[in-house]
């Protein structure tokens, strides 16, 4: 009988223990990532007590994998990862480089193998985009410019590690491990090229067939009305996709299931089917975290203490040093330096995969497994608290240090307009906030009645491009007097926020006020009580994207039925 329920009972053990621990952690402002980890511990063979299934844990570790990549693929947006490529790209890439260079370095130090250095180093080198994302919508940080950034750089790493896992089973041999490959024989050149052609035909098949036919499959199951329906074909597909790609082209559960995801992010129902999956992989996300902390020697904790050490030191100083010099020498101002480098100051799921894999081939150690999950939970415990210094550590070098100061207020030749600039855009024009999607609709307005504006934009990348293309536009956060004062706001005839980010309009308009009292004002907002509350306070003209929408349809039918009325206020 107890053979029989063995898979019950690692899920009931898993599942309680996970939300036990999660719940803790959550109280102690850490995230529920080290509480998921520590549960897996507490039922791993190392620890005294109940011991789960581990070859069953491992099952469903893979099926957490399966989720958790389809989920990344679901959300991986080429065009946010486009808008800041050029530090994006460069950045993590050399960033993993030298973490992978660090991790080899103190493992070879250690007289471990080039192989089991390398999948030490390449564990190190990634951090995790649960934690990354957590933390900075926990303090606001998402939506800004530094944000951005900082899920882009991630973006990368996670699109370089998808490779490396697609690659390392190829290498292992050459390294000192096994490929698990059949027929070993294969001259190297061979392997890797039978591997690179097979991941290739993978994702032509889903860039050609896959992006057609998983939108056009939501569609015919959407039409049904079922709810079930459809949140089985969003798994069905993320599963099975993923299994596929491993029976027959020899591609990793993983890149299958980014695959998946990233196609079924072309459908319209797109947000549906990250809202109605959202769930279920969460829970199978959890178990493959607890799956994780099931490998974890505490033993590691105290037998090799300097070890442990040396490898959140590459974690949380290697990483966040090498990322610092890398944003200060691209021409980002300090705090986008300290942002991105508390960003990358942790490690979390791709490294589990990542070392588990190194595991599997025989390249690293067990102990090399213990050592990069004692990486991940003082990491990831550390985590909050970095951000949480992040403004007092900048306020103290800005007053301390000469040089900080100096990288602060070096100059931008996109801080401030040309000297070229033409009159009629610095009297009476229009100063525009921000340039997604609404401020690129109103700017284009503004252009076909040939009205003069100024552009004030975080993305620097962005104003660089809008600069090439005869555009007036100033690089900087608008709630900076200095950014409304280079885009003369003192003579500006209106003020547009395009921005619906409620947290900083008010500064924004108070700035503007200051600078200039008698300028109009027009916002946009995103919440119908913030609409009220700034029209009730005189901050200007809102408006509100669904009362907008109403008027505008009531407008279209009214005139429909031939009915002389404008559009109701």
């Amino acid at each position: 009988m107890e053979h029989n329920v063995a898979l019950i009972t690692t899920i009931a053990a898993g599942f309680g223990l996970a939300l036990i621990f999660g719940f803790i952690a959550e109280r102690l402002k850490t995230p529920a990532l080290v509480g998921y980890l520590l549960a897996g511990i507490a039922i791993s063979p190392s620890t005294p007590g109940f011991v789960a299934d581990i070859g069953i844990a491992s099952q469903l570790s893979e099926i957490g994998v399966m989720l958790l990549m389809f989920g990344v693929g679901l959300h991986f947006s080429l065009d946010d990862l486009l808008a800041v490529k050029r530090i994006a790209l460069p950045g993590a890439i050399v960033q993993m480089a030298v973490a992978t260079a660090l991790g080899m370095t103190l493992a070879m130090w250690w007289g471990w193998s080039a192989g089991a250095g390398l999948v030490l180093g390449l564990s190190l080198s990634c951090a995790s985009t649960v934690v990354l994302l957590k933390a900075l919508e926990s303090r606001g940080f998402l939506e800004t410019m530094n944000g951005r950034i900082a899920v882009g750089w991630l973006i990368v790493e996670d699109l370089v590690t998808v490779l490396i896992l697609v690659l390392l089973p190829s290498f292992a041999t050459m390294l000192g491990g096994s490929s698990g490959a059949e027929n070993a024989t294969d001259p190297l050149w061979y392997t890797i090229g039978i591997t690179l052609l097979l991941v290739s035909a993978f994702i032509a098949l889903m860039l050609i067939v896959g992006r057609r036919v998983l939108p056009w499959l939501l569609w015919q199951v959407a039409r049904t009305g079922s709810r079930e329906m459809f949140t089985l074909a969003v798994v069905a597909a993320a599963i099975c996709i993923a299994y596929g790609a491993a029976a027959l082209f020899n591609v990793s559960f993983a890149l299958g299931a980014f695959f998946a995801g990233m196609v079924m992010r072309e459908s319209k129902f797109s947000q549906r089917a990250a809202e109605e999956s959202l769930p279920l992989r969460d829970a199978f996300a959890v178990l493959f975290f607890v799956s994780v902390g099931m490998l974890f020697d505490p033993a590691v904790l105290v037998e090799e203490p300097m070890r442990v050490l040396g490898v959140v030191a590459i974690i949380v100083v290697g990483k966040s040093v090498a990322a610092m010099l890398l944003v200060l020498m691209l021409g980002y101002p300090l705090n986008t330096v300290l942002i991105v480098a508390a960003s990358l100051g942790q490690i979390g799921e791709f490294s589990f995969i990542l070392a588990g894999l190194g595991l599997s081939l025989g390249l690293m150690p067990a102990e090399g497994m213990s050592l990069v999950l004692a990486g991940a939970l003082i990491s990831i415990a550390f985590n909050p608290i970095a951000f949480a210094a992040i403004v007092p550590f900048r306020n103290w070098m800005l007053k301390h240090s000469a040089l900080a100061r100096k990288y602060e207020n070096r100059d931008d030749p996109y801080a401030e307009l040309p000297m070229s600039t033409e009159r009629k855009f610095l009297q009476g024009q229009v100063v525009l906030v921000g340039y997604g999607h609404v401020g690129q609709r109103i700017a284009n307005a503004l252009n076909e009645q040939n009205i003069p504006y100024i552009i004030a934009e975080q993305n620097r990348e962005l104003v660089q491009d809008l600069r090439k293309q005869g555009i007036n536009a100033v690089s900087g956060d608008a709630t900076d007097p200095s950014v409304l004062i280079q885009a003369h706001i003192t003579d500006a005839g209106m003020l547009v926020i395009a921005t619906p980010d409620p947290l900083n309009v008010r500064q924004m308009i108070d700035t503007a006020r200051t600078l200039n009292p008698d300028i109009e004002i027009v916002l946009r907002t995103r919440s119908e009580d913030e609409s009220k509350l700034l029209r009730n306070d005189n901050m200007g003209t809102v408006f509100f994207g669904e009362e907008e929408l109403a008027k505008n349809m009531t407008h279209h039918i009214l005139n429909r039925f031939n009915t002389k009325s404008e559009a109701p206020h």
